[in-house]
């Protein structure tokens, strides 16, 4: 293989060799083997160890002249280019192999952009010039453990939940010392916990607090629970369960719960719960995990929801093939659903929501299993819906919210995207659907859990590891030179 795909034809030959010691011809089947794996026994002799090129061209270089998309590349892999020393490899790979492969060049390419990027690490007092705003960095509380979703009341107290199921609260840029008590039990193991904290649009009025969490079941089972209550002198009262699956729904294993709550303004709820590791799930409509859900606000179910009346339907499944939904949120001016979920290893998501679609999992996907053994080759199929943008490599999606501040009057509506394993956060520019650019603020500081346009017209981040709740503040431009260049959609960040 070449990033060209000429490599020469000493290089071909030397393919051919490789594969006549090591096997007779034979029909392909899906392979268990790692991707990396495949890579060293076909391809290191010619592109080198670390892809950087020897008899063949180099493959991190972001350079294809026969396509730069990814079938373009598995074309290339699949038919070869015999008359420029590139072999065929469609009899000795499976699909699935040939998928991981261009999976696997996508991520060391993006490794080795990485590596020659310079990004901000913004610290206290530092200045970060980004293409719009200059900012800070400003660290508003600490003494959190595993911070996972924040909310503002309307007096300015910022609500804040902690994973291990504790809800505290900031007042002041000061973290109270004792919890809300009162909240429900959690069960709080791996990504398990108490999550997602959101305030009722007309809180002033009713009091209402929504929030979402890990109910434990029979067995050492789970399953997300979303109940809302009030607070009344430092204490959760008044609690109702608006949606709990049925205990023949709830799952073992510690991954995959969502979640994240969303009003609409016109007495709607949305929340999304994750396939719990089980994959199969997410398409079927008789299982609430895998899906966004919609309900009124006080847990029942709109008759005018797209499965409400299927027999053996979850009435309030709104869409359906979602692997890990961990951002939700409405674009400001056009009031339409935005999501954010993790993928496998690659393949992380970027979908407007919409009622009864299929958006995939596991049918198609763009990512591969974690242990580099291929998944699928099928990226689309008729009636899925496919991303607004993926992004393979994964980020580790988290949470987004659209900014709607006026501190930051050039951001104003942009999407906010937080990453957990890239310890990124993401500023995204949409315009008629789509995305259209994208630029990292910055990177490597800690993993941002979670991110809101707060009533102050601040951006606040909550982050693990070191756990803390920070914000952006605006800040005079710096003399010094910008930090590094835009983040422009590289490839295997792509929009659709």
């Amino acid at each position: 293989m070449s990033n060209a795909f000429s490599s020469p034809l000493m290089c071909g030959l030397l393919v051919f060799a490789s594969l006549a010691s090591a096997q007779q011809p034979q029909s392909p089947q899906s392979s268990r083997r790692d991707v990396a794996e495949i890579y060293a026994s076909l391809c290191v002799n010619c592109h080198g160890p670390k892809l950087e090129g020897g008899l063949g061209p180099n493959l991190v270089d972001d350079t294809w002249k026969s396509g730069a998309d990814d079938e373009s590349i598995a074309r290339s892999i699949r038919e070869g280019r015999l008359s420029e020393g590139m072999p065929a490899f469609s009899g000795t790979l499976s699909p699935q192999d040939i998928r991981a492969l261009v999976i696997y060049l996508r991520e060391q390419g993006a490794k080795k952009r990485s590596e020659s990027t310079s990004f901000a690490r913004p610290v206290a007092d530092k200045v970060v010039n980004s293409e719009r705003h200059a900012f800070k960095l400003e660290t508003i509380a600490e003494g959190l453990e595993t911070p996972w979703s924040m909310a503002f009341l309307p007096d300015g107290r910022m609500l804040v939940t902690e994973k291990a199921g504790r809800l505290r609260v900031v007042e002041k840029g000061r973290l109270l010392p004792k919890p809300i008590s009162g909240t429900p039990e959690v069960w709080s193991r791996n990504q398990g916990g108490l999550l997602d904290v959101a305030v009722h649009p007309d809180y002033a009025r009713n009091g209402w607090i929504y929030l979402s969490y890990s109910d434990p079941g029979a067995n050492d089972s789970a399953m997300t629970v979303l109940v809302r209550g009030k607070l009344r002198e430092g204490r959760l009262v008044e609690q109702q369960t608006l949606f709990r699956a049925r205990p023949e729904h709830y799952r073992t294993g510690g991954v995959h719960f969502g979640s994240r709550i969303v009003f609409d303004g016109k007495g709607h709820v949305f929340f999304s719960i994750g396939e719990r590791g089980r994959k199969e799930d997410a398409q079927e409509l008789s299982r609430p995990n895998g899906k966004v859900h919609r309900i009124h606000e006080d847990g029942s179910i709109p008759k005018d929801n797209p499965f409400a009346g299927r027999e053996g339907a979850i009435a309030s499944i709104w869409s359906y093939g979602n692997r890990n939904p961990q951002g939700l949120a409405r674009h400001p001016v056009t009031g339409e659903l935005w999501e954010t979920e993790h993928g496998p290893r690659g393949g992380d998501e970027l979908n407007r929501i919409a009622p009864g679609l299929n958006y995939g999992w596991p049918v198609i996907t763009y990512g591969m299993n974690y242990d580099g053994t291929p998944m699928t080759d099928r990226t689309a199929q008729e009636g899925m819906e496919q991303p607004v943008l993926h992004w393979t490599p994964s980020i580790a999606v988290s949470a987004i919210d659209f900014y709607t501040g006026s501190r930051f009057p050039q951001w104003k509506n942009d999407l906010f995207v937080g990453a957990l394993a890239q310890q990124e956060l993401r500023r995204l520019r949409l315009e008629d659907g789509k995305v259209v650019h994208q630029e990292v603020l910055f990177k490597d500081v800690g993993r941002v859990r979670d991110v809101v346009s707060g009533s102050d017209g601040y951006i606040y981040i909550a982050f693990n590891e070191p756990d803390r709740i920070a914000r952006l503040v605006p800040a005079p431009q710096s003399s010094s030179p910008r930090e590094r260049p835009a983040a422009q959609s590289k490839a295997g960040e792509h929009g659709h």
